[in-house]
């Protein structure tokens, strides 16, 4: 007995439905061209299984011990980012109540960062710490600009930092035409201090650059040092420079864990701050701040006002339209912790970190580069006499279990240094430390019976993310 009424019936494709619903052309089984726009339409069904198929090929974002950026919030605030996904955060006039919660993100970060008057201090969010970073680079060219009238035309500005930054600061230099002045590695010294900076600093230099919380290796740079030479070098010379603390990951944890590190705006030379919201703020990406002592370290000329989508709108961003949600969730989470909130996460984090490192260290196959002491993050390079494998030998092998953990080359001088970089999130719990850890333990003995480290990949660095 047939069990359909001819092949050109509907019926006669149920045996597949996702075929069926990916083609609305009943009895075709062809897939949708991947490079181009199909020639109609499918259903919101068949469209969604396609995708979602081809996501289930990506990183587990949990076991991601590569990247910053949060991957785990609460519930509720996967609800508010979900009721604010459509209000672009530049139109203040239509979502004045947005609007009004970024002016209290701002106000919040003045007061954690000791601004010296929290209320004249002037932010605004920004889509992540580059642009973030961009912002406050501009500010400091125009500064340099006006101090600098009357100068030679062939005088060039240059920025210094060290060799350590984020590619984000090269990208700076090379669009806004300032000279990098980038402070190579020298032995153990892996980030920027004061002699180091003051070495490349003359009358063309707009700005200091410090990190707090280097992205190689999570170790945060002597902010309080650097302005001390440079009011020494002021003292000496009458020149003026100032510092920009790039707080990507370290302005959001040194405030809670590290109350006595003076790295912000109670040093007069800082003019500007920025950190990523979605780092160590614990939100999802893409939202960061940037913040200026006050209005003179903000050029007015640099601020925009518009009045075509309502009211008088002042903007400074490289962006216009950008999202509210993640605004929102920020706020909503500094209502939800407070300080105790985020003390205990960023201490838990912290914890976890120099836990982890300490276990690294006590395997004979490891030397730690950091441990974790300051943001919660630790790089570990092999032992050496360690010959049968490198870094980037234990990076892909980790990658087999779902772990992703990148190892690189460290920059100018010290590219004879790799490493293996473990960030440690909210989420990275104890329970997940042990996992990593008992992987690695059965990948060891694998790796001894190696007979020398594998070809490294072409790129250098198997997996490096700020």
């Amino acid at each position: 007995m047939a069990l359909h009424k001819g092949s050109g019936s509907p019926r006669a494709i149920a045996v597949n439905p996702f075929v069926g619903e990916a083609d609305p052309v009943p009895g075709r089984a062809t897939a949708p061209p991947k490079h181009r726009l199909p020639d109609g339409p499918m259903t919101p069904y068949a469209a969604y299984q396609l995708v979602h198929d081809e996501l289930m090929l990506d990183g587990n974002s949990r076991l991601n011990l590569a990247t910053f950026v949060t991957t785990w919030m609460e519930p509720q605030a996967d609800v508010l980012m979900a009721e604010c996904r459509d209000k672009n955060m530049i139109d203040k006039d239509e979502y004045p109540r947005t609007a009004e919660l970024e002016r209290r993100c701002v106000a919040i970060l003045a007061d954690l960062w000791k601004a010296p008057d929290p209320e004249a201090a002037v932010g605004c969010s920004t889509t992540g710490s580059s642009e973030a970073c961009m912002l406050a680079g501009m500010a400091l060219k125009r500064r340099w600009s006006r101090r600098t009238e009357g100068y030679p035309a062939t005088a060039r500005p240059n920025l210094v930092m060290g060799a350590n930054v984020q590619v984000c600061w090269e990208k700076f230099c090379t669009f806004w035409e300032v000279e990098a002045r980038l402070a190579p590695m020298s032995g153990d010294r892996l980030h920027l201090d004061a002699d180091s900076a003051l070495a490349l600093c003359d009358e063309n230099t707009i700005g200091v650059v410090a990190v707090l919380g280097s992205t190689f290796d999570g170790s945060y740079e002597p902010v309080a040092e650097i302005c001390a030479a440079l009011d020494a070098y002021e003292e000496r010379t009458g020149i003026h420079i100032p510092v920009h603390v790039d707080g990507a990951s370290g302005g959001m944890v040194a405030p809670f864990i590290d109350e006595d590190l003076v790295w912000d705006f109670r040093l007069p030379r800082v003019a500007s701050i920025n950190t990523s919201g979605h780092k160590y703020g614990l939100v999802y990406p893409g939202v960061g701040w940037a913040l200026w002592r006050d209005a003179a370290a903000l050029p007015e000329e640099l601020v925009f006002r518009v009045n075509y989508l309502g009211g008088d709108m002042p903007t400074f961003a490289l962006n216009f339209s950008r999202p509210g949600a993640q605004v929102v969730a920020q706020y909503y989470n500094f209502l939800r912790l407070g300080k105790d909130g985020y003390r205990a996460v960023q201490q838990t984090s912290r914890d976890v970190a120099t836990s982890v490192a300490d276990r690294f260290a006590d395997l004979e196959e490891f030397r730690l580069v950091t441990g974790g002491e300051d943001l919660p993050v630790f790089a570990v390079t092999t032992a050496p006499d360690v010959t049968s494998f490198d870094v980037f030998d234990v990076s892909r092998r980790l990658r087999e279990h779902g772990w992703l953990v990148p190892a690189y080359t460290y920059p100018a001088d010290r590219q004879d240094l790799a490493v293996l970089r473990v960030v440690c999130r909210n989420g990275f719990s104890e329970d997940l430390a042990d996992l990593l850890m008992a992987d690695l333990a059965r990948l060891l003995p694998e790796l001894h019976r190696q007979s020398g480290p594998l070809d490294r990949p072409s790129s250098v660095a198997t997996a490096f993310h700020h």
